[in-house]
């Protein structure tokens, strides 16, 4: 599924990944290939990635979680998704 990750001042990440966890008001959510359309607010968090590699471009914003699994978290204070047709946009601050 393709993911895109945007702030006001740049592209935080456009690519390709097996799925995402996001910081929901009512606690965290995982949205995985062929997950149902959806709109939501974020909270403070870490959008976290799963995904076998990030380009170089965009590791520069990312932390790994941990060396053994593929999980790169981004930090955020507030945002909004929306994904359809494993395709999501991401917009944040």
């Amino acid at each position: 599924m393709n993911i895109k990750i945007l702030t006001p001042e740049y592209v935080v990440f456009e690519g390709e990944v097996d799925s995402v966890l996001l910081p929901g008001k009512h606690g965290e959510f995982h949205i995985m290939k062929n997950h149902a359309g959806i709109v939501s607010s974020l909270v403070g968090g870490k959008v976290k990635l799963y995904a076998k590699a990030i380009n170089e471009a965009y590791a520069k914003n990312f932390t790994k979680e941990n060396e053994k699994d593929s999980v790169f978290s981004y930090p955020i204070i507030s945002g909004v998704v929306e994904f359809n047709h494993n395709k999501g946009i991401i917009l944040c601050e």
